[in-house]
């Protein structure tokens, strides 16, 4: 057990989120209560397919969730008690980040007893944040472009009693806001959105610096000031806005656009603009491979460590300036949610690259075929790479051959075969090996299985697609035997970027996961973990693979859990009609082919029955591999 535990890391990237039991299986552990037990994943997976509930399925964690929401806020008031500093904390959760129903109704309830409020970029997400009943302190922070209609009800919603933020992103946003606040007679609430000179490292450096999409100039900001002077509402700009982008790895980053921030306040202080609040806005990272370090898919700091960053960097300025500290508000959403969610799902097959250890050659075998297995006889250490040379040079020999019509198909069989035959071995010696070329880890490194998973990673990993993000993937039980594969793991459609190939293992980052063999008849479980950010949101229709099922949990004090929501997956005829297919019409058409094939003989009219009752059992069922 202990071996595995080493091998994945759970423990590094898990933050003690994850356990592994006496049965090597992963658990969860409540982070609410120390005394409760682990509960096994596999355990949960049996009992959501006794309810009928199959993978793949997302569980979201509520435990989870409610802890970190706990974790942000004490950590922000623990710096704010440590450091002296004269106000307070509050969050806001923005909706983009997953606006699932379930997710959104549990971070309002949790974020109550802090004053936890949302923030909204479009205006279905203010329609979202406007259905929940907010503390009565809470911000309702609305960014991104926004139309005479977004603005409009973002003022009449100040009527009601929501805290509700309009910030400026532009010029010209401003004169809307000026023309609707008239017309409506309705006094706004304003921020400003500044754009920082400070860039940051990471996937998300864009939203950052002089070229970030959003946000205005020192230039523009001494406009918006100018402008509202004039028409005697300056006191309604009460909030400074930034932001740095989301997974900021660096701590150092943080420090440095958190006193450039503060530096901004100090001067619309000193204009006379009446500021309450200061949104560093998001950029909180989560530490996806366990490693602590300034990556792309980690962090160098901890909750804590950027809590007291943050709190230290704008005091030192405000507190130069001889100014009142204002109230610190962030938008952290990834830092939120990630750890919360899981996506489970089983592996269908293996296509295996390791060849039999045995490999007998025919006596009138073709000489290129002698030539690759004789490879054996001097390919040791200290002429490793030649051996990888050659056997690349030989089997590229027989395939050419084949080509030009010298070989037969059973020669280019046995050619393949003794190609994975030598690399195995070469494989084996390269592992004793303390330093290997490139070439030769290229080489080891695509002659790994593949192992073919029931899920889409375009509908449920987006990130992992489309911009290489990293995040935990292992076998969720047998992690007490070692493993005796490496793989990647292929998803169910049919595309070759349905993959993913990079994993965090306790020693780094790896092209390939150290895996089991299958057994026949026994299910073999993976995982993939901190996925509650945005990949709910992102996911896609590809090959018209639709939503996994999904289920909410509750882990208890004991060794249990509730089940508190469930959504079952898309069926096929949910997601036909995403893509503008009308499911009964199809049906339909259908039905009439299947008559005329009776009316020409071809089948029986209980045949005819079958057939359709089987067209309209899929047009109901799971897009996903059923079992």
């Amino acid at each position: 057990m202990s071996q595995s535990n080493d091998i994945y890391g759970v423990e590094r990237w898990g933050k003690g989120l994850f356990s592994i039991n006496d049965k090597g299986e992963i658990a969860l552990k409540n982070p609410l209560s120390e005394h409760a037990k682990p509960v096994s994943l596999v355990e949960i997976l049996d009992s959501l397919e006794e309810r009928g509930i199959a993978t793949p399925v997302l569980v979201r964690c509520t435990n989870m969730l409610q802890a970190q929401i706990q974790r942000i806020n004490q950590s922000f008031k623990g710096a704010i008690e440590e450091l002296g500093y004269q106000n307070s904390y509050q969050g806001v959760f923005p909706i983009k980040v997953n606006q699932q129903a379930q997710v959104i109704d549990r971070i309002v309830e949790f974020g109550q007893p802090y004053n936890y409020g949302l923030e909204a970029g479009s205006k279905p997400e203010l329609l979202i944040a406007l259905g929940h009943q907010l503390p009565k302190d809470a911000l309702l922070i609305c960014n991104g472009s926004k139309d005479a209609e977004f603005i409009r009800l973002a003022l009449l919603s100040l009527q009601i009693g929501f805290n509700t933020v309009i910030v400026l992103e532009s010029i010209q946003e401003l004169d809307l806001v000026l023309k609707e606040s008239k017309a409506m007679g309705i006094k706004p609430l304003l921020g400003i959105r500044i754009k920082l000179t400070n860039q940051v490292k990471g996937n998300w450096a864009a939203s950052s610096g002089d070229r970030s999409a959003f946000g205005m100039t020192s230039e523009h900001v001494v406009d918006v000031i100018d402008t509202l002077r004039e028409h005697d509402l300056l006191d309604t700009l009460i909030l400074q806005h930034f932001h740095l982008g989301s997974q900021v790895p660096d701590i150092n980053d943080v420090r440095h656009s958190a006193v450039e921030a503060a530096r901004f306040f100090v001067e619309l202080c000193k204009e006379g603009v009446p500021l309450k609040y200061l949104d560093l806005g998001g950029g909180m990272g989560v530490d996806y491979t366990g490693e602590h370090r300034s990556t792309e898919n980690s962090v160098n700091y901890s909750v804590e460590e950027y809590c007291r960053n943050v709190i230290e960097s704008v005091m030192n300025q405000v507190d130069r300036a001889g100014l009142a500290h204002p109230t610190i508000v962030t938008e952290s959403g990834r830092a939120t949610v990630a750890n919360s969610s899981l996506l489970l799902f089983n592996v269908l097959s293996v296509s295996q690259y390791h060849a039999e250890k045995n490999l007998t050659l025919p006596e009138d075998a073709h000489e290129l075929l002698k030539d690759m297995v004789s490879i054996l006889e001097y390919a040791k250490s200290d002429r490793l790479q030649e051996g990888f040379n050659d056997i690349a040079y030989y089997r590229s020999e027989v395939r050419a051959a084949f080509r030009r019509g010298q070989v037969s198909l059973r020669t280019l069989g046995l050619a393949e075969q003794a190609y994975r035959h030598v690399v195995n071995h070469l494989r084996s010696a390269a592992q004793r090996m303390e330093w290997i070329s490139d070439d030769v880890h290229e080489v080891l490194s695509s002659h790994t299985d593949i192992y073919h998973a029931n899920f889409s990673i375009f509908q449920s990993l987006p990130d992992a697609w489309a911009i290489d993000q990293i995040v935990p993937v292992c076998p969720i039980h047998r992690l007490n035997e070692a493993p005796t594969r490496r793989g990647i793991i292929s998803d169910i459609t049919c595309d070759s970027d349905g993959k993913i190939n990079h994993f965090a293992l306790t020693d780094g980052v790896h092209h390939s996961l150290p895996l089991h063999d299958l057994r026949d008849d026994e299910p073999y479980y993976l995982g993939a973990f901190m996925v509650g950010a945005y990949q709910e949101t992102l996911g896609d229709l590809h090959n018209l693979f639709g939503d996994t099922n999904v289920v909410t949990i509750e882990l208890d004090e004991n060794e249990g859990f509730h089940l508190l929501h469930e959504v079952e997956g898309d069926s096929i005829a949910t997601v036909l009609s995403y893509v503008e297919y009308d499911p009964q019409r199809l049906f339909g058409t259908f039905k009439q082919i299947v008559e005329s094939a009776v009316s020409n003989r071809r089948i029986s009219p209980a045949e005819r029955r079958t057939i359709i009752d089987a067209y309209r059992d899929s047009l109901n069922g799971y897009t996903y591999y059923e079992h």
